[in-house]
């Protein structure tokens, strides 16, 4: 009697998936780049106004490679009247604006990045919305509230305005600084016989310090570029932004590119040298 064979099943083998294309990156770097170059060229435009003659902002064509730099258009607007002054108001403004967001923003990130209560998620909504509140509404109560006060066209007055607006962003990035302080160094300088207060001052505080100061100067670049206040709540005691917008009308073209030029230039100087902070400080932030 013959036999019959049956062929040997072979088991399912499981189907090689198709090797994923590499998603394609270029548009995305080129756009990137252009945008870079959409927001650098009007800083260029205007570094190489300020450093040229002043009879070379008049000529015709020009060229987007200096030919001769002289600081001759420079020299004409910080020897402009009101100038000087205006520019030591700023500073004096940008460094009572960082003291006291300082003082009150400080502690409030620490509470922020320490403490879990009912409602911190909505709390920090609520300060940065308080960002988006347009501060022309408050121009007129805050000259009228200012002239009660007696403060009126004093650089005092004008701090007090650029603390307010530089809390918010105050408290979310010392928050997130104090958040990557870890907490059980803390806690171990409770246990050896610090109080709160002393273990903050001693070990929570120097390893914040940098961050702190990166906060800070980050502070004082705000206080420097805001002008609608300082217009609003000074007639001689201006601010260099105001005192450059108050007179941008009558002004000749030399002045208004080197005011330009040096309203611009602390504020790149200062974000050049606290950008890792400042890239650490928005990963803590949105991680």
């Amino acid at each position: 009697m013959a036999t019959v064979t049956t062929p040997a099943t072979v088991p399912d083998l499981p189907a090689v998936a198709a090797p994923r294309s590499a998603p394609v990156r270029w548009p995305l770097y080129l756009l990137a780049v252009a945008l870079t170059l959409l927001m650098l060229l009007p800083i260029y435009l205007i570094t190489i106004a300020a450093l040229s003659p002043r009879a070379a902002l008049f000529a015709f064509p020009k060229s987007l490679i200096p030919t001769e730099l002289s600081t001759e258009t420079l020299s004409f607007f910080l020897n402009s009247r009101g100038v000087l002054s205006s520019a030591w108001n700023s500073v004096l403004v940008g460094l009572i604006t960082l003291v006291l967001s300082l003082v009150i923003g400080a502690p409030a990130g620490y509470a922020l990045s320490r403490f879990a209560f009912r409602g911190r998620d909505a709390f920090r909504l609520l300060i940065l919305t308080t960002r988006a509140f347009p501060i022309v509404i408050l121009a007129v109560p805050l000259a009228v509230t200012f002239i009660n006060w007696g403060l009126y066209d004093t650089v005092f007055a004008v701090a007090l305005v650029h603390t307010a607006l530089a809390l918010p962003t105050t408290v979310l990035i010392t928050a997130s600084i104090f958040v990557a302080v870890p907490r059980d160094v803390e806690e171990a300088a409770l246990t050896l016989g610090c109080t709160p207060l002393g273990a903050f001052l001693r070990v929570v505080m120097p390893l914040a310090l940098p961050g702190l100061a990166a906060s800070s100067i980050f502070t004082f670049v705000l206080s420097w570029n805001e002008v609608f206040a300082a217009t609003v709540l000074t007639l001689q005691n201006r601010t260099l932004p105001a005192q450059v917008l108050s007179s941008l009308n009558d002004s000749p073209l030399p002045y208004r590119f080197a005011g330009g030029f040096a309203l611009i230039v602390p504020s790149l100087v200062f974000i050049f040298f606290i950008r890792r902070y400042l890239f650490n400080m928005w990963g803590r932030v949105t991680r």
